[in-house]
């Protein structure tokens, strides 16, 4: 596969999301706006490039029988790097994001492409992978946030565009269901044409 299918696929043919259905936790959780998705989604990309490039280099070296558990100790290393980055640089964000920055190290897309991509092919094409699939993820996050902002607060990325409130069901966890359903039925038919 090319450079550029490996970061494309991330978008149609395996998004995380829509296709896969894995991440379901965040995808929930943090997309009451906007911004709040797209942070989540910057995170989880950031963790899930350098995991697959150290997972790749380490992979030949691993026992089958601990490689899990390797794994799972390279992502946590990012996440524990990524929290502390966010901690002395973005301490708002790190607010807002809380208990789902740790929960980077359990998050099934992460440990997923580790097991199914990262393990199994080279630096560069796990690298690829991990930039295809992140940003397949952040830009679901964001339009999921994009949605549920818009019908719930009336306003985008903080920027108040309809006067009054909103529906609040939206920004709430039904809100997140149902905003997540809908987007999975119409991606799914738009990506079978």
């Amino acid at each position: 596969m090319s450079k550029l299918g490996l970061i494309t696929k991330g978008f149609l043919k395996e998004n995380p999301t829509f296709v896969l259905v894995l991440g379901m936790c965040p995808t929930l959780a943090t997309t009451t706006s906007a911004m709040n998705g797209l942070e989540m989604g910057l995170a989880t990309m950031f963790v899930l490039i350098l995991s697959n490039i150290v997972i790749s280099l380490i992979a030949p070296v691993v026992p089958d029988k601990v490689h899990i558990p390797v794994y799972i100790v390279v992502i946590a290393t990012f996440v524990t790097l990524l929290q502390l980055l966010m901690q002395a640089y973005t301490p708002e964000v790190y607010e807002t994001l809380g208990l789902f920055i740790p929960l980077i190290v359990v998050n099934c897309i992460v440990l997923g492409r580790a097991e199914a991509f990262a393990s199994k092919n080279s630096v560069g094409d796990s690298a690829m992978d991990g930039i295809g699939i992140g940003l397949g993820f952040t830009l679901t996050l964001t339009v999921i946030g994009i949605v549920r902002e818009v019908l719930g607060s009336g306003s985008v990325f903080g920027w108040k565009f309809i006067a009054g409130d909103g529906i609040l069901a939206f920004v709430m966890a039904p809100g997140a269901f149902l905003v997540l359903g809908y987007l999975m039925v119409l991606f799914n038919k738009l990506a079978k044409r």
